[in-house]
């Protein structure tokens, strides 16, 4: 049996360079962009024209399971999105499958009023 000669992690890598060519965030439609490790999952708002973070949030900041984490910290971003001003954005999953910890992130973040 072959060996593949790329990891899951450089796969991931080179799916989210795809999306990275056609996704880029604006003052009026920052980028949300979600991040997952082993244990925590986070999600920022980025305006690429700019090169600035408008809005951050970590699941270290929420108790529970991960899935809890991520329901948890979509309707944060919601939050912070609307403090800044922010009512629409464009979602980057970087790579990450649409499913489990990133759909309940961004499923609470359009119960929390984002639109995307």
């Amino acid at each position: 049996m072959k060996k593949s000669l790329t990891t899951n992690k450089e796969l991931r890598k080179r799916r989210h360079a795809r999306v990275r060519a056609r996704v880029a965030g604006t003052a009026e439609r920052p980028r949300l962009a979600v991040f997952r490790s082993n244990r925590f999952i986070s999600a920022q708002l980025i305006d690429d024209t700019a090169g600035k973070t408008v809005a951050a949030t970590h699941g270290r900041e929420f108790k529970g399971p991960q899935s809890v984490q991520a329901t948890s910290v979509g309707a944060a971003i919601a939050k912070k999105a609307k403090a800044a001003g922010v009512t629409s954005v464009v979602f980057d999953r970087a790579g990450y499958r649409y499913g489990g910890q990133v759909k309940a992130l961004a499923d609470a973040a359009r119960e929390g009023g984002l639109v995307f």
